[in-house]
């Protein structure tokens, strides 16, 4: 299967357990994989057949907006839901990275989900 990734897509949504960690919108990195079969997009030089992964940038830049989340994995599966509902690749994954322990680079959650 062939694959688009968006690496490290710099996101800001309020994400945290707490009412003070969701406050205000905190940096979070997103990277999706995409899964599908590029034959079809491929043979016919078409955008139209496989995914706009500018389109999708776009989306995700600003799904935060308006929303709160307490946890990242629930954040992953609803951007996976997402991905997968409105355009239909064949499986995704999606890693979120938050800077939140000061001893860590990063934590991040990672889900797969086919379609």
């Amino acid at each position: 299967m062939d694959q688009i990734v968006i690496q490290d897509l710099e996101v800001f949504y309020r994400v945290g357990v707490s009412d003070q960690e969701r406050a205000k919108p905190q940096r979070l990195l997103l990277t999706i994989e995409l899964e599908l079969d590029f034959t079809p997009a491929a043979k016919a030089d078409d955008l139209e057949k496989t995914i706009d992964y500018y389109l999708l940038s776009r989306r995700l830049l600003a799904l935060g907006e308006g929303r709160k989340w307490k946890l990242i994995e629930t954040l992953a599966v609803d951007l996976a839901e997402m991905i997968l509902r409105e355009f239909k690749p064949a499986r995704v994954a999606v890693e979120v990275r938050k800077f939140v322990l000061p001893e860590a680079r990063w934590v991040s959650v990672r889900v797969r989900r086919p379609r």
